[in-house]
């Protein structure tokens, strides 16, 4: 079984109290994809607890992708700049 960071993100959010946020972070960053290359995205997203404190493990580059694995429209994510 391959390992997906979407899916642990979900499984992290799901234990969260209610009020988590998404920011946007405008700094370019990468990621290897399963075939091992390297992709290069010019920002990130990051997951916050109500607290305002970043979530462990829940940094990402593909908005569209946790939406899906979370089966909610991107509309729907608490995205704040």
């Amino acid at each position: 079984m391959t390992f997906n960071h979407y899916a642990k993100i979900k499984s992290i959010i799901e234990q969260e109290p209610n009020g988590w946020i998404i920011k946007r972070i405008n700094k370019p960053t990468s990621a290897k994809n399963f075939k091992g290359e390297t992709v290069n995205y010019t920002h990130y997203y990051r997951v916050y607890s109500s607290m305002g404190k970043p979530i462990k493990y829940c940094k990402f580059q593909q908005i569209e992708r946790l939406a899906r694995t979370l089966d909610i429209p991107v509309e729907a994510l608490p995205i704040v700049n």
